[in-house]
């Protein structure tokens, strides 16, 4: 039996397994199946979704994985020119963890920190201080009204040079106090050309300014 016949044998065998696994699914042209269809209808495996701009709105591309048609572990997003505008994580189809997002040349704009909350059970244990005694730290059971919450430090960026302009703490959804500030920026002094000529104030007007400040000094 020839190695092509073999080879197509299998192919067809390999055909048939998939179509038997998946309710429907796509080829990359290196043969590997994505966005994959279970009986049930929900998304299995890798997965690469593309949306068209629609009125106005930016379209994109991104990349993943999804776990009983939600979203798990590492996404990548793409502008449909091809170029990195964010790095996503999830877990339980919520995001999870570190989120980073950039403009179209590549420069990062912001750092998100969420955490997500087992749909299955929304209760959570958390160590804060004890109310009657401050520095005691007790365990303390709450429950989360959202799948996901904004939880950890949140770094806002000037994209021109790679600076951090404002930073949020964040702690299961709270801001921090003394959190939601803007970093000051330090003016840079304005140096005096020597080529151009000072003005020079009037002698009456020196002469008042001088008695202002001897005045002011007793």
């Amino acid at each position: 039996m020839s190695r092509l016949y073999i080879s197509l044998i299998f192919c067809f065998l390999f055909s048939a397994a998939q179509s038997q696994a998946w309710l429907d699914y796509s080829l990359t042209p290196n043969g590997d199946t994505i966005n994959r269809l279970d009986k049930q209808k929900k998304k299995q495996g890798p997965w690469v979704i593309r949306l068209e701009e629609v009125r106005g709105e930016k379209g994109y591309e991104e990349e993943g994985y999804f776990l009983d048609d939600k979203k798990e572990g590492a996404w990548k997003r793409f502008s449909l020119m091809g170029d990195l505008i964010a790095r996503e994580a999830y877990k339980w189809g919520y995001r999870d963890g570190k989120q980073e997002y950039y403009t179209i040349m590549g420069d990062l704009v912001r750092e998100e920190s969420w955490k997500s909350i087992n749909p299955i059970n929304p209760y959570d244990t958390i160590i804060v201080p004890d109310i009657d005694k401050p520095d005691v730290m007790v365990e303390k059971v709450i429950k989360h009204e959202s799948a996901e919450i904004k939880h950890g430090i949140w770094n806002f960026y000037n994209t021109s040079n790679g600076t951090i302009v404002k930073t949020e703490k964040y702690f299961f959804g709270k801001l921090e106090k003394g959190q939601n500030e803007m970093k000051p920026s330090i003016p840079t002094p304005l140096k005096k050309d020597p080529t151009v000529p000072q003005k020079v104030l009037p002698k009456e007007v020196q002469a008042w300014e001088k008695n202002k400040k001897s005045k002011g000094k007793g």
